[in-house]
């Protein structure tokens, strides 16, 4: 990785654990702004480097069809975060990494719609139809949630998780060194605003 790379990213590490503390290094517990119900993991980014494009791992997804509007993207956002306690930003940050906004999406491994669920994820979930932009919002919120609550607010291992599996990120106890997994935690951990 070239310095000045490096460098950049040393700062922003520093920029966000400062922004995690909040005013005078107040703890993120005792903050009224957390991103979701449970407490922000003490170091994110931490062991994160980047190892290809972002743009590498949207290549495997075919999507003939358009992004939704904005607007509609806005309400699905709204409505399945709010049911699931989730900030919105984090439920927008992993549908426009996943699909791009574009609910007929089909990832190479099968994954499918706004959220990208896997059929048997799907299935688990309740979903009828993998590609309903509703259904589909609403069953990746709660897969986040349920994921949140499984890691005990670890968001990097419950991004992780979402992305690699549940069973890769238990047996690693760790975020799984896979280049797309870690490319996956900086794009969405550098969309949420602080």
């Amino acid at each position: 990785m070239p310095e000045a790379m490096a460098a950049s990213i040393a700062k922003q590490k520093a920029s966000v654990r400062r922004q995690v503390a909040g005013p005078a290094g107040e703890s993120q517990s005792t903050q009224s702004s957390s991103w979701f119900t449970t407490p922000w993991p003490r170091e994110p980014f931490e062991n994160i480097a980047p190892s290809a494009p972002p743009e590498a791992a949207q290549s495997s997804i075919q999507a003939p069809c358009d992004p939704l509007p904005s607007a509609e993207v806005d309400g699905l956002v709204k409505d399945a975060s709010s049911r699931q306690g989730l900030k919105e930003d984090l439920v927008r940050a992993v549908m426009q990494r996943e699909s791009g906004f574009r609910p007929c999406a089909v990832s190479s491994k099968g994954a499918q719609g706004l959220m990208q669920l896997m059929p048997a994820t799907s299935a688990e979930l309740g979903v009828r139809n993998p590609f309903d932009p509703k259904e589909n919002v609403h069953a990746g919120a709660r897969l986040l949630k349920q994921l949140l609550e499984r890691y005990k607010g670890n968001l990097e291992l419950a991004l992780s998780a979402y992305n690699a599996g549940a069973g890769r990120v238990d047996r690693e106890g760790a975020v799984p060194d896979i280049p797309e997994t870690r490319d996956y935690l900086r794009n969405i951990l550098g969309k949420l605003s602080y």
